[in-house]
């Protein structure tokens, strides 16, 4: 794996959220599937880890992204993490998978991967969260990927076109976009390398 992405440790991360300003919106909730590699170079997601969180102090929601996503923030029944928990609970899974694999780094995969990792990186920043292990920058986005492979950039277009079920009853769950994500990119990454552009 060290050698296929220059060092870095593919990650998919979905996040669902109160808005779309990562400075001022509530992290609502947040997964993350790391990347595999097998004997013979092909890529397959590995487990997931998901958390629903308490929005932080102060947070702005907005009315209108959490009837898209159909999340009650407040419910009572509703078992949520504090932010500053899941986020260093998720960068210590992500640290132990990358010195595994021996990669000097994660690299975030996301649908949208500039939103997801705006987002992670505004709640490390909040939760003053030491040894980030996610590159500041440097993503791969599945969407931008799935236009060239598939022509198509919805996730559920997408991964239909992929060949890859898609319930869009279970959409906007965290660990369910994140878990199809991780399928998408694996079979991209995979499918270049049955046409030879991977050695």
């Amino acid at each position: 794996m060290a050698s296929r992405f220059r060092g870095f440790l593919p990650v998919v991360v979905d996040v669902e959220t109160g808005g779309f300003n990562a400075a001022t919106d509530a992290l609502l909730e947040i997964a993350v599937t790391v990347i595999e590699m097998d004997e013979h170079g092909f890529v397959h997601p590995g487990e997931s880890q998901s958390f629903h969180i308490k929005p932080f102090e102060g947070a702005n929601i907005e009315k209108a992204a959490i009837d898209f996503i159909g999340i009650d923030p407040f419910h009572p029944l509703r078992i949520a993490s504090e932010e500053e928990d899941a986020i260093n609970r998720i960068f210590k899974t992500v640290r132990k998978a990358v010195k595994s694999q021996g990669c000097s780094r994660a690299v975030l995969v996301g649908h949208n991967a500039a939103f997801d990792l705006g987002f992670v990186m505004a709640a490390a920043e909040r939760c003053d969260a030491k040894r980030n292990p996610f590159h500041p920058f440097s993503c791969f986005d599945t969407a931008t990927l799935a236009g060239l492979a598939f022509g198509q950039t919805v996730l559920a277009k997408a991964c239909a076109e992929a060949d890859i079920d898609f319930d869009k009853a279970e959409a906007h769950s965290a660990r369910y976009d994140t878990e199809k994500t991780a399928e998408l990119f694996c079979t991209i990454v995979n499918q270049w390398k049955n046409l030879g552009g991977w050695q």
